[in-house]
């Protein structure tokens, strides 16, 4: 058990070090290629983004369930049947995947297009799109040989994988995209160009690491496999319908947030060019899919991570039929999201303009962007959560249902919300679909466990008024400091901002959720032990 335990805590510590190094890199790579050609590179990932997640199809849960299941049995020579088919299959996918986005790269660009006045142009954007597409031919075999790992109780390899496949990605990135422009003085689309090639040369990094560990554990496979009881019920049919039928949820659930994006990039060009925009719409687009993104992301990565680590009871207790632990512990998960989420998004919100001078440059349009965009930080992580409850609960065909209307409603409002509000339209047009979906999924849920949120709403309250209180004291600092230091524009400055308006506001927060026993109630004893530390007598609640 501990064994598992500590190969769980590996892998989660390595996807977690994958995704913070894959937000670090963008704010080094923004100075190198320049605000007006962050747009290009977003224009080459976001349809990498959703054939990837195609190709792979799910795969490494899946195959991990299926390999783990059957080696359960004793039945090792399935797994490893399935390991082979499936490599095939990967390969295979991983092609197919690779001719389709190589060759609509001009059908997408002409999408993407849709006014001469625009910064770039169909061949600049549709050569970006082709260079990305080359990581597909080998990221969908090492995922599946990660799944595989994972089967047989492996988490390190996968961990490591993905981790040394970050690194060279990003190393290839900065120092590529350096050497072309400050050094050789390349164009900004070579250097993205071979930044998005990247992608495949880490992938061939994470592969290498993939085959280091399939070396190693070789010798156990193979006695496992000598040792193996005969197959008696393994079916290729009946098998890779269960394997689509498990996986796909977890493929939508992925995808969800770059569908929204991919939208966004097909259709608010389009919008921005029917009210004269069309100057501006490049660069706003790549605020909204883009810088601003990435900063949005952190509050829901570190959200999800308090909160995912409680999901998996929602499964055994459910399995258990045991109603009154499902239903606390999912209140918990609800509790934990907000609690952590709610106030980091407003603080983004309200110092909007100091982060995005200090991580970007200066600009009054991408702060507007991050303020309003921010807030739907909220949304994000309640779909995630969302998501995994159901699949908890084995309704994880729902999921489908409502993040394709979801999907429809953004799609059928974005175009006339973006004519009517320009960047604030397609942030508007996200977030009802998100709602929309969020609204659908906890309908469900409530209807399943015959869930009564009392406790909920009243904890809701709580972290609203709290996250109100420190919204006031930050806006309060951040003006006051600005009679010492009103120069906000310059780096440095925006920095010393952060620094005092956020731990105020940190301090603020803590206190008064220490103060009111909240922090103890949801993160448990070692908080409990801060409180006492600080001298903080909590006041006594429910």
């Amino acid at each position: 058990m501990s064994s598992f335990m500590k190969g769980t805590a590996i892998l989660t510590i390595g996807m977690f070090l994958s995704k913070v190094l894959g937000l670090i890199y963008v704010f080094p790579f923004y100075a190198i290629i320049g605000e007006k050609n962050v747009a290009l590179y977003s224009y080459g990932f976001i349809p990498y983004s959703i054939m990837l997640s195609i190709a792979i199809s799910g795969a490494p849960v899946a195959v991990s369930k299926f390999v783990s299941k059957y080696n359960s049995r004793g039945d090792y020579a399935s797994g490893r049947k399935l390991m082979r088919s499936g490599a095939l299959i990967m390969i295979l996918s991983g092609v197919v995947c690779f001719a389709v986005l190589y060759l609509l790269a001009d059908p997408i660009a002409g999408l993407v297009i849709k006014d001469d006045e625009q910064i770039f142009t169909t061949d600049q954007i549709a050569g970006v799109i082709r260079w990305v597409s080359f990581a597909l031919l080998v990221v969908p075999f090492m995922s599946l040989t990660r799944g595989f790992f994972q089967g047989y109780g492996h988490m390190t390899p996968t961990a490591v994988s993905q981790l040394i496949e970050q690194i060279v990605r990003i190393i290839v990135v900065l120092v590529g995209a350096f050497i072309l422009m400050k050094v050789f003085s390349g164009t900004a689309q070579t250097a993205i160009s071979f930044a998005l090639f990247a992608s495949f040369i880490g992938a061939i990094g994470g592969l290498v690491v993939m085959w280091y560990y399939w070396k190693r554990y070789k010798p156990e496979f193979d006695l496992k496999l000598e040792e193996s009881v005969a197959s008696t019920d393994f079916s290729y049919t009946k098998i890779y319908k269960e394997v689509l039928t498990y996986s796909i949820p977890y493929v939508f659930v992925g995808i969800a947030s770059t569908l929204f994006q991919l939208i966004d990039m097909l259709t608010f060009n389009t919008a921005m060019a029917e009210i004269g925009l069309a100057k501006v719409s490049d660069l706003y687009l790549s605020m909204l899919n883009f810088t601003t993104q990435k900063i949005v992301m952190i509050p829901v990565m570190l959200a999800t991570g308090f909160s995912m680590a409680l999901v998996p009871a929602i499964t055994r207790f459910y399995t258990q039929r045991k109603h009154g632990e499902v239903i606390e512990t999912m209140d918990k998960t609800f509790q934990i999201l907000l609690f952590v989420t709610l106030p980091a998004v407003i603080g983004i919100s309200v110092l909007s303009y100091e982060i995005y001078a200090f991580l970007y440059s200066a600009s009054d349009m991408g702060s507007q962007v991050l303020a309003h965009y921010a807030p739907v930080a909220i949304l994000f992580a309640l779909f995630s959560v969302t998501a995994a409850l159901l699949q908890g609960i084995d309704h994880q065909k729902w999921i489908i249902f409502s993040l394709l209307v979801g999907i429809l409603i953004k799609l059928s409002i974005n175009i006339p919300m973006i004519e009517a509000f320009e960047a604030d339209g397609a942030i508007i047009a996200t977030a009802i679909g998100y709602i929309v979906t969020i609204g659908i999924n906890i309908g469900v849920i409530v209807k399943v466990l015959h869930y009564k949120p009392n406790r909920l709403l009243r904890r809701i309250v709580v972290i609203v008024v709290l996250t109100a209180i420190m919204a006031v004291v930050v806006f309060v600092a951040e003006w006051l400091l600005g009679f010492v230091l009103p120069n906000r524009s310059n780096r440095w400055i925006a920095m010393i901002y952060l620094f005092i308006c956020g731990g105020i506001g940190v301090a603020v927060y803590g206190y008064l959720s220490l103060k009111l026993g909240i922090a103890q109630k949801l993160l448990g004893s070692r908080f409990e032990k801060i409180a006492r530390k600080l001298h903080i007598k909590p006041i006594v609640g429910e």
